[in-house]
């Protein structure tokens, strides 16, 4: 509404600045805070304006229902290309009561990326085979073009403009095509051609001007691993230090998760690990952010992914449910009381209002 009825550029005019007539500002929140969604969803957002602010909200939310119900379609089809029982993993995921609560309740946009990873994954397990198979020589060039690569390469970068956090699967895709060098130009290609098609779009939308990351990158959750760590050390929640540490450790993950994908040829299982280490060094955690992980666990043979996904899904449900107040009240947990949880949350209001 801020972009088509009032012409102010999300990407550059805080929504404070927008009519306080209109009926969906007294609805929002984050007033003094540049949009940090990707241009894509933004663009998205903008086919709803016509309908009116009631009507659009339904219809958003039915649209992220359908979305959601889509990504069960993918893990269903991904687990039978796999050998696996898509029952259980479908459960495992649509059961789950952070996506039923959280996920759906809040009408959040991760369904959307997820939608788009789970189909470029898909792809990618179609032709498993064929990129196993493939030679390294001169031969592998005059093969076939391979659509599937190519819409894979799309689907990922096309998740990332949806939402920034999908970008953290690129380099571990791109690591787990990197033995068929045929398949890997593929895939950036099609990475590449996504990405100019969705530059071109941001551009003539939006101009120069991109998500504010790096607003949302200094808020800071009580309930987030760092923050966590830093009460554990004595420093009363997460410092610039700390934060700098666990970037280094965010980086190193994900190393670790390319080479995984290269050298095991598993690419679920370590696009389920990338995304765990992007939950866990993240300063600004929410419930939902699991569902970055979920499907890839649903799916992986590692038991070890299926039970640290599961472990960081139930403690941020006890860490957010309406309740948890009298647990943190029981055992004297108080972060937000520390001289440096006291500036964080001041920071948030100060977003918010």
């Amino acid at each position: 509404r801020m972009e088509v009825l009032h012409h102010l550029n999300p990407y550059t005019s805080i929504p404070i600045v927008e009519p306080h007539s209109d009926p969906a500002f007294a609805l929002s929140n984050w007033h003094e805070l540049l949009s940090p969604y990707g241009p894509l969803f933004t663009l998205l957002t903008f086919a709803f304006v016509p309908l009116g602010v009631a009507t659009s909200f339904w219809a958003l939310k039915a649209f992220l229902v359908l979305t959601s119900l889509g990504v069960l379609a993918l893990v269903w089809a991904c687990a039978r290309q796999l050998g696996r029982d898509p029952i259980r993993a479908v459960a495992l995921v649509g059961l789950n009561p952070i996506v039923l609560v959280w996920g759906l309740g809040g009408d959040h946009n991760d369904f959307l990326m997820m939608l788009c990873i789970m189909l470029g994954l898909l792809l990618l397990l179609r032709v498993r085979a064929r990129a196993d198979t493939q030679g390294h020589g001169l031969r592998s060039w005059f093969q076939p073009i391979s659509p599937e690569h190519i819409g894979a390469g799309a689907a990922f970068v096309t998740a990332a403009a949806f939402k920034a956090s999908g970008a953290i699967l690129i380099p571990v895709v791109l690591a787990y095509l990197l033995r068929s060098r045929r398949n890997f130009v593929q895939a950036l290609g099609g990475m590449i051609a996504a990405g100019v098609v969705l530059g071109v779009a941001s551009l003539f939308a939006f101009g120069l001007h991109i998500p504010d990351l790096s607003t949302q990158s200094r808020l800071v959750t009580a309930e987030s691993v760092p923050n966590l760590v830093g009460l554990a050390v004595g420093a009363g929640g997460e410092t610039l230090t700390l934060h700098t540490i666990m970037t280094a450790a965010l980086g190193l993950a994900l190393l670790a998760c390319c080479v995984q994908a290269y050298r095991r040829r598993d690419l679920i299982t370590a696009s389920g690990w990338a995304s765990i280490a992007l939950l866990v060094t993240l300063s600004w955690v929410l419930p939902w952010y699991v569902l970055w992980a979920l499907p890839m666990a649903a799916l992986s043979q590692s038991r070890r992914l299926r039970v640290t996904t599961l472990a960081v899904a139930i403690y941020l449900i006890v860490a957010w449910a309406p309740a948890s107040g009298l647990l943190w009240n029981a055992i004297g947990f108080h972060p937000e009381r520390t001289p440096l949880g006291k500036l964080h949350q001041r920071y948030v209001r100060e977003l918010l209002h």
